[in-house]
């Protein structure tokens, strides 16, 4: 698959099409059974992310009724923070010729280079039904036109925000323009509210809000053939860092940020957003089940509300445009056969509408997407229906050599330790090592 491939979803608004009508009807299951029958027991071991909120709990409970089903199958699944996941675990045991059999697969430049070291299964001849039932949500896991991972979950990223500090500002509408988050930055301040919380610590956090205003500055043709050459000679990209370098400036975040984790504890930035102590988080779809599991009843706020990342008047972007990706999961090549089993499994309907129904997230499987019991998930729903060009995640996107170096300049930028032109050159330079 070339990198102009992994282009997401383009053109839903145009076609009328939402994330429920590029999925199949299909659930997983039919004609993907590869019974293991009696015998002697089999071990499955499975990586994921799930650390905090309800989501543990679902992939336990999948687990349990798996082996309840496969006596002869042993699942021994473990959540690790995602960071940790994605640079180290991974990669090392992939390397060290010792993976676990099922783990999260990242789309992009991570699944065409695990690919290109034989690292995974091709799941097609395997599940089929599975592989259908998620439609076109599954071509950025797809290489060479061959299926190594099925996404579980897929969303845009948007602005987490506390409904009650809103109003208490006496904000009363989402802003849809850059100037306007901006006027509610300072309404936020001048009412003596923490704007909006940041997890710089993490780095990736911050570096989406240069990937925002990147996607905001840029037309879609410009990002596209900065993901098909590596070409980011156009001057939307320093502009994007020039417009990140000025709203850093009007100090919006929380004191510390720089320190400060993504998703993990009260004082995490889904945390200050989750206890009242800042007004909005830039965070993807994923994060109402983050915040709630970080309150002190472990339920979704109330008071919690979602708008997408306003538009940049005046600039090339497409105003309409959106920031997206999903989870998903692939065997390791040298996994069971039982492993693409319990894939099929973990995306059947019933499994989904667990998913949908604990609030972790937006389902991929069409049939299952009506149990979204979170309005806020719903607006994300129909926030990505409603996107005429959804572009994956940066990083995701040109792969580890470039979305390092770039993540690296933005951090710097944050810190006031690098400028807008450092971002492209590090891109530049990574990429010319490819």
């Amino acid at each position: 698959m070339n990198r102009r491939s992994t282009r997401l979803l383009a053109g839903l608004a145009a076609a009328g099409l939402g994330i429920g009508a590029l999925a199949g009807c299909s659930a997983g299951g039919g004609g993907d059974s590869t019974d293991a029958g009696e015998g002697e027991k089999v071990t499955i071991t499975w990586w994921h992310n799930a650390t905090s909120g309800p989501l543990p709990g679902v992939w336990e409970q999948v687990a349990q009724d798996f082996m309840a089903d496969h006596p002869n199958i042993v699942v021994e699944q473990t959540g690790y923070q995602n960071e940790d996941l994605q640079r180290t675990l991974i990669p090392n045991a992939l390397a060290a010729g010792d993976p676990p059999d099922l783990f999260q697969v990242w789309p992009g430049g991570e699944i065409r280079d695990q690919v290109a070291n034989g690292y995974l299964m091709a799941l097609d001849d395997a599940i089929p039904d599975t592989i259908s039932s998620v439609g076109a949500t599954v071509n950025p896991w797809q290489v060479d036109g061959a299926t190594y991972a099925v996404p579980f979950t897929f969303g845009i990223e948007g602005f987490w925000y506390n409904k009650d500090l809103f109003e208490q500002a006496g904000i009363t509408e989402a802003p849809t323009t850059l100037d306007e988050l901006k006027d509610a930055v300072g309404a936020l301040k001048d009412a003596g509210i923490t704007p909006i919380a940041v997890g710089a610590g993490d780095g990736w956090p911050a570096a989406h809000w240069w990937y925002q205003f990147a996607l905001h500055s840029c037309s879609p043709e410009t990002l596209s053939a900065a993901a098909a050459d590596f070409d980011f000679s156009d001057p939307c990209f320093v502009d994007a860092g020039e417009q990140l370098e000025e709203f850093i400036g009007i100090n919006p975040f929380q004191e510390g940020f720089l320190g400060t984790p993504a998703q993990t504890g009260a004082g995490s930035s889904a945390g200050l957003v989750a206890n009242g102590q800042a007004a909005m988080e830039l965070m993807g779809h994923w994060n109402a089940g983050t915040i709630g599991g970080l309150t002190p009843d472990q339920q979704v706020p109330e008071f919690l509300g979602w708008f997408p990342f306003p538009a940049i008047e005046g600039s090339a972007g497409d105003p309409n445009a959106a920031l997206g990706g999903g989870d998903g999961f692939g065997c390791s090549a040298e996994a069971p056969p039982e492993c693409a089993e319990l894939l099929a499994y973990i995306m059947s309907e019933d499994v989904q509408k667990l998913f949908a129904e604990s609030g972790s997230g937006i389902p991929t499987v069409a049939a299952a997407q009506a149990s979204l019991e979170d309005p806020n998930l719903k607006m994300v729903a129909d926030g990505l229906s409603a996107a005429s060009f959804v572009q994956l995640w940066l990083d995701t996107e040109y792969g580890t050599t470039v979305g390092n170096a770039m993540n690296e300049g933005i951090v710097n930028l944050f810190a006031g330790a690098g400028t807008p032109e450092d971002i492209v050159t590090k891109m530049q330079d990574a990429a010319a090592t490819l």
